[in-house]
């Protein structure tokens, strides 16, 4: 099959915008990733497209693909709307990686988006729990909050993992979306505000909690066959990897890790050929500060139980040995359920490029991407390289 490529990739800014529609917030995303793409990419080079959208509040549940991307003048243009709860959009950009690798296509959008801050709390509640296990948990009055929250209590109980490592990730990713324009939570946290906030869920607080968003992402993946047409840097989607699993929590044999992360971080390491310790950054799934953690293990950045000691480390802040969420990851740049994976993928083009300001890693050559559909049930992985910048 073909190698495909990320040649362009923008976002709108996270957070609550009464004064925009889900069209305009499309919009800003698409033209900043046509604007980013260096040698240009008009509307009209576009052979199809995929958009990731839950369709919180049920404003246009059907064809809610179509309906962005007539708005942004790819009417006409096949398009396919993706659903896979918070993995919407890492699931559009595997589609879309599939239309160029299998030569459908050669040009491909892949980008979601999301409105959740029109609605009553409850309203927001109910939307957010229809992605969890209808019969079992949600109906018996289980939230997200309350199912991470089992995750982080057996965690804790198992290998020894604290509060205050917990809180850690929040202080980290607080500090990076303080750099990032896009953020929604743009500031600081010090870790006594981090380990003081009130509990959401025991013993998860609101400063382990990510932030319901606004907002739109977009990812443009080209064929070998044209990029040399838009750009003189390559950045290959060198791996890519998916995994699904039961959908409720208490139907796993763990509550100590995501078996679907697991087994899309093995393909996307398989298929890209590389190890753990040979990314130079990754953007994970931290919808609360238990996943963040979680995903470290999952994802192979270390072993089993010892996320508490990796996140204490260091190792994961902005110039440690593996630079986790630059962007701010989901608890502070935000979580617009379906454009959050595809807003991973923004801030990898945008590290690629050296382009990510403050939040910038020194010389990266390869990155990750990690994007998890409610508790779980579904996962996606990509690894991003940067081909000039890999040894022959």
């Amino acid at each position: 099959m073909r190698d495909a490529y990320l040649v362009g990739a923008g976002q709108s800014d996270y957070g609550a915008f009464p004064s925009e529609s889900y069209r305009s917030l499309f919009r800003t995303a698409f033209e900043a990733a046509t604007d980013s793409v260096p040698n240009g990419l008009e509307a009209a080079d576009v052979d199809e497209a995929f958009v990731g959208n839950l369709g919180v509040g049920g404003r246009q549940l059907g064809l809610s693909g179509p309906a962005v991307t007539e708005h942004v003048g790819l009417d006409g243009v096949p398009c396919t709307r993706v659903e896979n709860a918070c993995a919407a959009s890492g699931f559009a950009v595997r589609q879309a990686v599939q239309a160029v690798k299998s030569g459908m296509a050669d040009v491909v959008l892949a980008g979601g988006f999301e409105i959740m801050s029109d609605m009553s709390s409850d309203a927001t509640k109910y939307w957010l729990g229809v992605s969890g296990e209808t019969e079992w948990e949600r109906l018996s009055g289980t939230t997200f909050s309350g199912v991470y929250a089992q995750m982080a209590s057996v965690h804790m109980e198992r290998y020894g993992t604290t509060r205050e490592q917990l809180s850690r990730v929040a202080v980290k990713n607080h500090a990076n979306g303080a750099k990032n324009p896009h953020a929604q939570l743009g500031f600081e946290c010090s870790l006594e505000d981090a380990q003081s906030a009130p509990v959401v869920a025991d013993p998860l607080n609101l400063y382990h909690c990510c932030p319901t968003s606004d907002g739109a992402a977009c990812a443009l993946i080209v064929s070998e066959d044209v990029v040399d047409d838009y750009t003189d840097d390559p950045i290959r989607v060198a791996g890519v990897g998916a995994g699904s699993d039961t959908v409720g929590l208490f139907q796993r044999d763990t509550y100590t890790g995501v078996p679907a992360s697991q087994r899309a971080a093995e393909s996307a390491y398989e298929m890209a050929d590389v190890e753990p310790d040979e990314l130079d950054f990754a953007e994970v799934h931290d919808c609360f500060a238990i996943a963040e953690l979680l995903a470290y293990e999952d994802l192979g950045f270390c072993e089993r139980g010892e996320a508490g000691d990796l996140i204490e480390s260091g190792a994961t802040e902005l110039g440690g040995e593996l630079p986790v969420n630059t962007s701010g990851g989901l608890k502070s740049k935000g979580h617009p359920i379906g454009a959050t994976g595809a807003g991973q993928v923004v801030e990898t083009y945008k590290q690629l490029s050296g382009e990510a300001g403050e939040r910038q890693v020194e010389a990266p050559t390869r990155g990750l991407t990690h994007n998890v559909g409610g508790s779980g049930g579904a996962a996606v992985v990509h690894i991003f390289e940067k081909e000039s910048g890999v040894d022959a």
